[in-house]
This record gives C-alpha cells, sequence and structure tokens, in this order.
C-alpha cells in the first residue's frame, strides 16, 4: 500500500472511532434521562449536571451592584 491509502484508512478509523463514541454517549445520556423520568424525579439540566453549568461560584442573589 502506499502512504496515502495508509493515511487515509487511519483517518476512516479515527473517524469511525469517533463516530461510534459519540453514539455511545448519547445512547447513555438517554438511558439515564428515560430512568430518571420513570422514577419520577427532577429533569432540569441544572440538577443532573450540576459542574457542567457551574459559573465558578459567581452565582449573586438580590441586587447586584457594579463594580466601581
Amino acid at each position: 500500500m502506499k502512504n496515502t491509502s495508509k493515511i487515509v484508512a487511519a483517518l476512516a478509523v479515527v473517524g469511525v472511532a469517533a463516530i461510534v463514541v459519540t453514539l455511545a454517549k448519547k445512547v447513555k445520556d438517554r438511558r439515564m434521562l428515560t430512568k430518571i423520568a420513570d422514577e419520577g424525579y427532577e429533569t432540569a439540566q441544572d440538577i443532573l449536571f450540576p459542574n457542567k453549568y457551574n459559573n465558578g461560584g459567581q452565582l449573586q442573589y438580590g441586587p447586584v451592584l457594579p463594580a466601581l
């Protein structure tokens, strides 16, 4: 085989692997959400994935005054 065909084959394998990993993650997330929904728990994204939507502890309650 020529070097170009080896490179193309390697890229194809990497592409297929990336697609498989992405689909597996989607299936896992869907199963988790289905199970949670069946049990009647909250399905809000900020409750299910608190670290993903964390803004670094900068949440402020009440009036926010601009920094001078």
